[in-house]
């Protein structure tokens, strides 16, 4: 798998999770979620992303 595919993979994954959280734990979960997107918002423009440099230094292959 890429490191594109494991992002989108990993990106939904938070999202998904953060949104049952937020609707089955605490609301405050959904922070998260805003987190996610905002993270995701800036990458489009800076063309860096925390999660591409962890999984690149996991091994994930480009």
């Amino acid at each position: 798998m890429t490191i594109e595919r494991s992002l989108r993979m990993i990106a939904g994954a938070f999202v998904a999770a953060s949104v049952l959280l937020g609707i089955y734990v605490n609301p405050l979960f959904l922070w998260f979620t805003l987190f996610v997107g905002l993270n995701l918002f800036q990458s489009a423009f800076t063309q860096w992303c925390p999660m591409m440099a962890i999984l690149r230094k996991a091994g994930v292959r480009s």
